[in-house]
């Protein structure tokens, strides 16, 4: 018998149901998005009709995306030979260029195929495909017809695919992409390197990058947001729309609301102002991010939810006092980083780029310049939520060539479309604090090269007036002579620390800006004597002191620009190049082989520091204390040569003993730019035994020490994981150090061991790398030599949780097993 209550009950459930599936069948029409990374075949070459739906594909490779199909190789000192006269580096006649895009056979064309389940989409849905990036000269064909194109290898764009479609049933996609020769001065990669996205949506909904978000005004009480959001339909007029936009802060409570409908004069376009109370501002010390939902409606049915992430923050540059960040003025501790990955090379994956990012932050960093591209959108999605200043960069070329199939042969199609695509895609993100329209373009030389950067800023300007506009400069006479310099809103100077003075006497803007700075270069664990300072030193074994005295014959060592910051006011800031090691670019050796892969790295190409990450980390890092001592101590056979000994430290003095006896307590003094910077002993002379160096803060007190001991003979191998969990996605990654040590765990600086790698349980060996720019060892082999008793193996998550044992072995060596957890 069924009593009153229940039968109320009953009702009451039923209603509550009736509503959850009128809500689940209203959002249901609402935006689906497909992450499209797994189960591609891929093919290398150009095979006819590759496109056709009935192709036969079965003799492909089946992978998963982003992919890089140059990467493993092999090196081969002839793949992209290029005789170029390298104006940039002061070079007078063309050189044959060996190396100089990586020594990888990245020229010619490629096919990726991927059948899009029927469940994808229905009829009346809009389809839409986002690249976020794909090298290069991408066509796409959607059931053996062409559905859209692009040219620019680093561009993000879309492709409507919704006519080309046959709803109920599965559907071919198809991209072909070709890499030319000599279109590139670095490695580029090759392949579908970033995400594929597949988006479906209602008729009418917002349409890709769909939304702008601005905050005009920002002061502790509260912060205005003005939001403008675009719609699209192609099948019914969109006047009477209504969009309710939600803005949520970092805890996901909202925090302010607004609804309005789609107003008569504009049926394209929404323009909402909301108002949020005491907002918490954005910075690299405070990353705080917040939420517009928007919501499109067309009467009561919901239509479309897109949502965007975006920050509180001011951003202001001032004749002399420089740059400023929510009302505080602040000099950019940035790096310059090209898109590879080192040994994964171009094919984006977000842990690597975390990783990056948190070596980059414990070195006191606050500043990225994608150089000298688009970058991947995950990283600016980094910077965003991890705190760093990103300068977005477009071009390496304009009009004029640096090499043959360079941007050059694109710029009077694309260059605008490149740059909307740019800014539409990266606006939103509070980490972007300036867009870059340029990188030592030779335009600069020309007469009217001003008018292009005109042209590019206004391009900026138009799509996004919050921000202003750099480029980097290296032809200063021309430059400061011909109105090129003053035509940019951030006048940006490539190794030019010494003229920093001088520009700014002759610029109207009162400020300026360190776009590429210092390049340095060394080794890791590479020690040339005598100590001396060298523009463009070689070496029969093609490596560069890790003393950090060899430059180029156009840059500098860091102590010369830290000493210009430090001094100058209006100079806002610098961005070192680079950050990482890269393939490609292996000045000062791009014309010996095997060097294919960068010197100028503040870490290596496996992502270990050099020596040079301390004398950074003791200038940038206010928060915590550096104290690092170089070199290594096991040199047999110079007993009794001078050997000196640097300390990096953030403390004003220190003292050295060699076995127990001091050497002297050394000041930072102006002598010179580097003993303000470094702590140097210069006289030592080696013997084998044991250095130490004891820091002393400003009162006098010892604070910090520091020993390095001579190895022994090699022994066992260290482990050491930047992650010892991940996430069984399939994707996840786990970088593990291996060093070769002695008996008492000092870490052999010589040795060379082969390592073997096995990999069982939930994950796989995906890559290992030394760091050698001269190593022809393919990084996907489960085996590789240490380069000075060091190298770095990366571990993949599977999709099953559970243990990876990781094994790692060496003759003569004692094995080692690290065990990762997956979840």
């Amino acid at each position: 018998m069924i009593t009153m209550r229940a039968l109320k009950k009953t009702l009451a459930l039923t209603g509550s149901i009736f509503i959850l599936l009128l809500w689940q069948q209203a959002f249901s029409q609402s935006r689906k998005e497909y992450l499209l990374q797994d189960d591609w075949k891929f093919t290398k070459g150009d095979p006819a009709n590759a496109a056709q739906p009935g192709f036969n594909a079965k003799g492909w490779e089946s992978l998963s995306i982003p992919h890089d199909w140059a990467i493993k190789g092999p090196f081969d000192g002839n793949n992209d030979v290029q005789y170029v006269q390298v104006i940039e580096n002061l070079e007078k006649t063309q050189h044959k260029k060996l190396g100089r895009t990586g020594g990888l056979p990245f020229i010619g064309t490629a096919w990726y195929r991927k059948q899009l389940s029927a469940s994808y989409f229905k009829a009346g849905q809009r389809a839409v495909l986002l690249f976020d990036g794909a090298m290069s000269y991408p066509k796409v064909f959607i059931n053996g017809k062409e559905a859209g194109h692009w040219a620019y290898g680093y561009s993000s764009f879309s492709v409507d695919i919704t006519s080309f479609l046959k709803p109920g049933q599965e559907n071919t996609l198809a991209v072909r992409l070709e890499n030319l020769p000599e279109a590139s001065r670095w490695y580029p990669g090759a392949g579908l390197y970033r995400n594929v996205h597949l988006i479906v949506t209602d008729d009418v909904h917002i349409p890709v990058w769909g939304t702008y978000v601005t905050t005009p005004v920002i002061n502790e009480n509260f912060a205005k947001v003005k939001i403008k959001t675009k719609v699209e339909s192609h099948t019914i007029a969109t006047l009477g729309l209504k969009l309710v936009t939600e803005i949520k802060d970092a805890t996901g409570k909202i925090v302010s609301t607004t609804s309005s409908n789609l107003a008569e004069t504009d049926n394209s376009e929404f323009e909402q102002q909301l108002i949020v109370k005491t907002p918490a501002l954005w910075s690299p010390e405070t990353p705080v991010l917040y939420k517009a939902v928007s919501k499109l409606y067309a009467g009561e049915e919901l239509k479309d939810q897109y949502e965007t992430t975006f920050g509180f923050r001011t951003i202001k540059f001032e004749p002399v006092k420089g740059f400023s960040l929510n009302g505080k003025y602040r000099k950019f501790k940035g790096v310059c980083n090209h898109h590879d990955l080192g040994p994964l090379g171009a094919a984006m994956n977000v842990s690597a780029l975390r990783r990056q990012l948190t070596i980059l932050k414990d070195m006191g960093c606050d500043a990225i310049r994608t150089s000298h591209n688009m970058p991947a959108p995950e990283l600016v999605k980094l910077c965003d939520e991890m705190g760093f200043m990103v300068m977005i960069e477009s071009f390496d070329e304009w009009k004029t060539p640096k090499v043959k199939n360079g941007y050059h042969v694109l710029f009077d199609e694309w260059a605008e479309k490149d740059i909307v695509n740019m800014v539409h895609r990266d606006r939103n993100n509070p980490s972007v604090i300036m867009w870059s329209i340029g990188n030592e373009v030779r335009d600069q030389d020309a007469v009217n090269g001003n008018k292009l950067i005109t042209f590019l800023q206004d391009i900026c300007h138009r799509e996004d007036p919050t921000r202003q506009v750099t480029m980097g400069m290296n032809h200063y006479d021309n430059v400061m002579n011909n109105n090129f310099a003053s035509a940019v809103d951030i006048p940006g100077f490539n190794y030019k620390p010494n003229l920093y003075e001088s520009a700014n006497t002759r610029l109207p803007q009162g400020f300026l800006l360190g776009t590429e700075t210092v390049s340095t270069v060394s080794s890791r664990g590479v020690y040339k004597f005598p100590v001396e300072f060298a523009a463009m030193k070689l070496y029969p074994d093609n490596q560069s002191s890790s003393y950090d005295f060899e430059f180029c014959e156009w840059s500098q060592v860091p102590d010369d620009e830290f000493a210009k910051q430090d001094s100058l006011e209006f100079v806002t800031g610098e961005f070192v190049w680079t950050g990482f090691d890269y393939l490609g670019e292996p000045t000062p050796y791009d014309e010996i082989w095997p060097s294919h892969s960068s010197y100028f790295g503040i870490l290596d190409l496996a992502g270990l520091p050099k020596d040079r990450y301390y004398l950074y980390r003791s200038k940038w890092n206010t928060e915590k204390p550096t104290l690092h001592i170089l070199p290594h101590w096991t040199f047999p056979g110079r007993e009794g040569q001078v050997t000196p000994v640097f300390a990096y430290t953030s403390y004003p003095s220190a003292e050295l003993f060699i076995n127990g006896k001091s050497m002297g307590r050394l000041s930072k003094n102006n002598s010179s730019n580097t003993n303000k910077y470094r702590l140097m002993w210069k006289d030592v002379k080696y013997e084998p035994g044991t250095i130490k160096v004891v820091a002393y803060d400003k009162d006098g007190k010892a604070a910090a020490g520091e020993t390095v001991h001579t190895a022994g003979k090699a022994d066992h191998i260290v482990l050491e994981a930047d992650r010892k969990t991940l996430d069984a996605n399939g994707q996840d990654l786990s970088y593990i150090t291996a060093k070769i040590v002695d008996k008492d765990g000092n870490l052999c600086p010589d040795a060379e061991n082969e390592l073997t790698f096995k990999v069982s349980g939930a994950g796989s060996f995906k890559v290992v790398a030394n760091g050698d720019a001269t190593s022809l060892e393919m990084f996907h082999f489960n085996h590789m030599k240490a380069f000075h008793g060091m190298l770095v193996v990366t571990v993949q998550s599977s999709h099953n949780p559970g243990d990876m044992v990781l094994s790692v072995t060496g003759k003569q060596l004692k094995k080692n097993i690290l065990i990762i957890k997956t979840k």
